[in-house]
């Protein structure tokens, strides 16, 4: 973990593209680093997945709406300085990928981080020893 879902109206399907969206997120969340300098998230651990809502509604319907949600689940033990900043660095990435929408339609961006206590929680990676964490 930490794992970024992307979930957006069905509508925008073809207005932006969300492989670029996925992309410029988690280079987002790679970059975010906390009060040592050190990278928070570990590289093999980042994860975006984007999914388009094929069903949908958005405030009265008088008009061809779209959201994007996004939904940043991270374990705990970060401090509130390191979520706020990953929480602006996300949103940042975001904003700036969706400009052109913005510009032009009706979009609610919503950017939701997620720390919880699990009750299981269990990992087996082949992608973490490319990047030396077991």
């Amino acid at each position: 973990m930490p794992h970024l879902v992307v979930l957006y109206s069905g509508n925008l399907e073809t207005e932006t593209d969300m492989s670029v969206l996925c992309r410029r997120l988690a280079d987002a969340m790679l970059s975010v680093r906390d009060e040592l300098g050190q990278q928070v998230y570990p590289i093999g651990g980042v994860r975006v997945f984007a999914y388009p809502a094929s069903h949908y509604a958005v405030a009265d319907g008088a008009r061809d709406y779209a959201f994007v949600y996004l939904n940043l689940r991270m374990g705990r033990g970060r401090t509130q300085s390191v979520k706020k900043q990953a929480g602006e660095t996300v949103l940042a990435a975001a904003k700036a990928h969706l400009e052109p929408l913005f510009a032009s339609r009706y979009v609610g961006l919503t950017l939701q981080i997620d720390e919880g206590q699990e009750v299981f929680d269990a990992r087996h990676s082949t992608i973490h020893p490319l990047f030396g964490k077991p």
